[in-house]
């Protein structure tokens, strides 16, 4: 190997190779340029939600939307993972990038998609929202522009696994792969599958655009492109946790309390998280109940059990570190003296305890037959959806850009306090907007209509004065997340440019040291905190069986 390829960093003693560094930074940089595009959009949306406000006419609120849903669930976040990719792979793992031009191909065929997809909907070529569900019809190059992206992310994919063979062959680690490329590793295998969906609807689909193919079946549409369009948040939660793992070390100096344990609940993800992406398809009267049922119970269940060892595995690490660093009184000193100024932990925190506590629990919920169809076409679900994506994988994303910018970019961050105050804001801002969403839902407020009030339609529904209250809520909430996601971009962007360059000397960079003790430690208040979101699950499930009883008599 070409030695002046590589450089070593001085902070965490990593071999780099320098095509890798470069291919993390042109994909972080893509991806904050997604979520800055989409979060304007998504300010435009909120502010149309907002009954109070009500800004946008119904074309341009749901081009709005279109242009909000794609960029921030698709864009902003395979960009930022393909990145994670690049990081996993060849700098954890000292190896050189399989396929160095190939990377850049599959980067190039990326942002080209992303152009041709947003240049379609801007032009008013693609209202077609983020299902795009056939027989609505958006132009040709909407549907190109989704193969180009797929196939770009398939090769940023490929590469990954490519480099994990050439590491392997070359012997630049010894024994079996480390946590963090693991769960990289099950975040890429989800990908393929998805991906493949990807390319099975949208080719004839574009075919279908362009006249070559007459006629596509709406319910084959709807079955297909759910294989892409849940699953792609499951490639989410993979990579969310390994960023969890990631963001413990670095912070705390947590290691895995038992790593068999947490790679067995990543295989499970593997295996079984794909079914949920049937929950989408409830209401569908083409699929049979054996069909929904099975997909949406016992199957999804061992995805969920996944999710929970995670849960409890990350806080117990970051509780057992704590205890070896000293803070060992009580129950929760280790979490009292943590520290929460650092703004990657408050991200791993945040990200832990919203995504488990409001997207996971409301995810289940939902996810079951009989109490999805009373939330299917609501608020709620979206108020889910901004649960797990945004203020779970986002936040651990955005914990994670401020290693990224003093590692990768070797520059500091241009105001570290205010670094963490916006991860406090966005936090905060996505639970207050997810919880007055999912609330107003639970008065059953529509979901995919322009205005909540039917406002001169033949049939007005009543809507309830306290779901306005909701909204309200909502928009306050939406507001601060806005304000919150506006702080990362510019922080992202000025210390990138401006940020004072840091020397090449060990301690430059502040990262945890890994306690040495390896003495049997204690999780207790892990724990405690275990058994209280075991409790919150089972108060909000059967308050769902009741509000349903409450709908339809049962005897």
């Amino acid at each position: 190997m070409d030695a002046s390829a590589f450089r070593t960093c001085a902070h965490t003693g990593f071999r780099v190779h320098l095509t890798a560094e470069r291919l993390i930074k042109v994909h972080a940089v893509a991806g904050v340029l997604a979520i800055l595009f989409g979060g304007i959009a998504a300010l435009l949306v909120l502010l149309t939600r907002w009954p109070a406000v009500h800004l946008l006419d119904p074309t341009m609120y749901y081009r709005a939307l279109t242009f909000h849903g794609i960029n921030m669930l698709i864009f902003w976040i395979i960009f930022f993972e393909i990145a994670i990719l690049y990081f996993a792979a060849p700098i954890v793992l000292g190896s050189r990038v399989a396929w160095p031009r190939v990377g850049w191909v599959g980067f190039g065929l990326m942002v080209a998609g992303s152009l041709l997809i947003d240049v379609a909907v801007l032009r008013g070529g693609a209202d077609v929202m983020f299902t795009s569900y056939v027989p609505m019809q958006a132009v040709h190059y909407f549907y190109l522009g989704w193969i180009l992206f797929a196939v770009g992310a398939l090769v940023g994919v490929l590469n990954f696994f490519a480099t994990l063979v050439v590491a392997r062959a070359e012997r630049t680690y010894q024994g079996s792969i480390p946590l963090v490329t693991f769960g990289a590793l099950t975040a890429a295998i989800i990908a393929v599958v998805t991906l493949a969906h990807g390319a099975i609807i949208y080719i004839p689909t574009w075919l279908w655009s362009l006249g070559i193919v007459q006629n596509l079946d709406a319910g084959m549409y709807r079955l297909l492109w759910w294989g892409l369009g849940h699953p792609s948040q499951q490639i989410n939660v993979a990579a969310m946790v390994s960023v969890w793992y990631l963001l413990a070390t670095l912070t705390v100096g947590a290691t895995p309390v038992n790593e068999k344990v947490s790679r067995w609940a990543f295989v499970l993800y593997i295996l079984f998280i794909n079914l949920a992406s049937a929950h989408h398809l409830l209401v569908d009267p083409q699929v049979s109940p054996a069909w929904k049922i099975w997909n949406t119970s016992y199957g999804m269940y061992l995805a969920v059990l996944a999710s929970m060892i995670h849960g409890m595995t990350v806080p117990a690490s970051v509780e057992v570190a704590q205890r070896r660093h000293g803070l060992s009184k009580g129950l929760f000193e280790w979490l009292a003296k943590a520290p929460w100024g650092n703004p990657g932990f408050a991200a791993l925190m945040l990200s832990l305890v919203l995504f488990g506590f409001m997207g996971g629990i409301t995810g289940v919920t939902f996810g079951a037959e009989q109490v999805n169809i009373i939330s299917h076409n609501t608020l709620r679900i979206p108020g889910h959806f901004h649960a797990t994506v945004v203020a779970g994988t986002t936040l651990a994303f955005m914990g994670l850009t401020y290693y990224v910018v003093p590692l990768i970019w070797r520059r500091r961050i241009v105001a570290p306090r205010l670094a963490t105050f916006q991860v406090y804001a966005f936090g905060l801002g996505v639970a207050v907007f997810s919880a007055g969403m999912t609330t107003a839902g639970s008065y059953a407020v529509p979901r995919r209509h322009w205005d909540v009030q039917f406002t001169g339609a033949m049939f007005q529904p009543p809507v309830e004065a306290a779901a306005f209250v909701f909204l309200g809520i909502m928009g306050l909430g939406g507001l601060l997340a806005a304000l919150g996601g506006a702080l990362y971009v510019g922080l992202t962007v000025a210390s990138v440019f401006f940020g004072r360059r840091i020397p090449d000397q060990a301690g430059q960079v502040p990262l945890a040291a890994i306690p040495s003790s390896m003495r049997h430690t204690p999780m207790s208040g892990t724990m405690v905190l275990v058994l209280v979101f075991l409790a919150a699950f089972v108060i909000y499930y059967f308050l769902n069986w009741k509000w349903l009883a409450a709908i339809w008599m049962v005897q």
